[in-house]
């Protein structure tokens, strides 16, 4: 990735070393089965890879595309102020009722004003909406000179990237979407085309080079360890070795 910066290193006690990528994958294979178990899990280790980059104590933080709120215990307990958007009602009201602080809106039109917080995260929404680069310049917009936006997807060429029609993407996303209502009678959750989309980590790299809305700190597979960084800065081989890509830009 040249012309990318070194990746940073968070301070203690997170650290991207195996031992944490493998409970993050094991933790995955309950995706659909205990959601709540690996959302937590990753929610927790937002708050620690969060804090090398800002204090998160004190800090207004908006959750793009937030759902139904794992996230919001660990950051609060973190002592940020927490405000969540989702454009899905269903989405937001999966643990039964919608929080205080809640927004529904859509990521591509953030209804907030320019330089409204500290850190604007999202997690594993940009390949769910049609103009994920638009969604990336909204949330630098709303985030004030200083601040920090995470952006974090699944790659499209990673091993989940059609979801839940994964590893028949890799013969076309419409053609995996066929597949899936096929053998089990009903559409996918993400429906390649409207509510999923193909967003690669060379388009991720190329957006971090040319954007101008602020100074990018890293460009990192989010969940592999440290020692496998490398791979990522290789062509083609970086889109099949990146389950997911994490965009961390400081706001000018």
């Amino acid at each position: 990735m040249s012309g990318l910066p070194a990746p940073l290193r968070p301070r203690a006690p997170w650290s991207a070393d195996l031992r944490r990528s493998r409970q993050l994958f094991a933790d995955f294979r309950v995706e659909q089965t205990d959601p709540a178990r690996f959302y937590r899990a990753l929610a927790q280790d937002s708050v620690g890879q969060l804090s090398g980059y800002l204090d998160l104590a004190g800090a207004t933080m908006l959750d793009v595309g937030g759902g139904p709120g794992y996230f919001r215990e660990a950051f609060e307990a973190a002592g940020a102020t927490y405000w969540a958007l989702d454009a899905d009602v269903g989405e937001l009201s999966g643990q039964g009722t919608i929080a205080s602080g809640t927004v529904i809106g859509d990521g591509m039109r953030l209804p907030f004003r320019d330089d409204a917080v500290d850190l604007c995260y999202s997690s594993n929404v940009l390949e769910h909406v049609a103009e994920p680069w638009r969604m990336a310049e909204e949330m630098l917009r709303v985030t004030r000179p200083g601040g920090i936006a995470f952006i974090s997807y699944t790659s499209w060429y990673g091993p989940w990237g059609g979801h839940e029609t994964a590893p028949w993407h890799y013969l076309g996303g419409a053609r995996a979407r066929r597949r899936y209502a096929a053998k089990h009678g009903h559409e996918p959750k993400n429906k390649y085309g409207e509510s999923l989309f193909p967003v690669t980590v060379r388009a991720g790299v190329d957006w971090a080079r040319g954007q101008r809305l602020g100074e990018v700190l890293d460009v990192i597979p989010r969940y592999n360890p440290r020692w496998s960084y490398p791979l990522s800065r290789v062509p083609g081989l970086r889109e099949l070795v990146t389950w997911n890509l994490v965009v961390v830009v400081r706001a000018w």
